[in-house]
């Protein structure tokens, strides 16, 4: 049987790995990796696997990996537009809502490989969170299977190239937004509520108040905030 490599650290992704090695069981062998340490080629040269899947993977593959196995990632964009780092914050900012799901081979630039499949994705409503974990549904229980299931060959990537920044966590002080509507404000604290991601905050004489759980109903925002005293 074939091996199978998912490599992700994220626990929504390794509740669904294995629900989708369970799927697959007795026709293909799953292993997972969560330690970025592990991704290396003298670890998986022995299992020899026709796919790593790297699902929210945030770490450098190193070349002799992905030059010698297939190796996907799974980008929230329309490759080749918002290529880069932090695609939900930028693509929140910009009001983009409607958007993509971008499978696509590792090579040697960042988000320039070959294209296997798309998927379309809304990020109109919810938290950081509450959509990675929809993603990660997308991510394993549609494209996985399509790429395993079907011999997809990747194409190209075609149209006008966009290029994302990395936010930095500076770029969560509210006081930043240019307008502060009640439709920004909510865009913009759920866009930072997710585990590993800096929240939404304001400074004031020595203290920060970070804001997370927000909803937004009858044009009122609602959530929780936590008042952290600066050292």
């Amino acid at each position: 049987m074939d091996n199978i490599i998912i490599a992700t650290v994220k626990e929504w992704n390794i509740k669904n790995y294995f629900l989708l090695a369970e799927k697959y069981k007795g026709r293909l062998n799953f292993h997972l990796i969560t330690d970025p340490d592990e991704l290396n080629y003298k670890f998986i040269k022995d299992l020899n696997p026709k796919y790593i899947f790297l699902p929210h993977w945030s770490w450098i593959i190193p070349e002799d990996v992905y030059k010698n196995y297939e190796c996907v990632v799974f980008h929230m964009t329309d490759l080749p537009f918002g290529r880069g780092g932090s695609p939900f914050q930028n693509l929140i900012m910009d009001e983009i809502y409607d958007t993509k799901v971008s499978a696509l081979k590792v090579n040697e630039g960042l988000d320039t490989g070959d294209i296997y499949i798309k998927e379309p994705f809304n990020i109109s409503v919810g938290s950081a969170e509450e959509n990675f974990i929809k993603l990660s549904s997308i991510v394993f229980q549609n494209m996985i299977p399509k790429l395993l299931d079907n011999e997809i060959v990747p194409v190209k990537q075609t149209g006008k190239v966009t290029t994302f920044k990395r936010r930095t966590p500076d770029q969560s002080n509210i006081s930043l937004l240019e307008t502060k509507s009640i439709s920004k404000l909510y865009d913009f604290i759920r866009m930072l509520d997710a585990e590993g991601y800096p929240k939404a905050y304001l400074e004031l004489d020595g203290i920060r108040i970070q804001f997370s759980e927000v909803n937004f109903k009858n044009n009122t925002l609602n959530g929780r905030f936590e008042v952290i005293e600066n050292e």
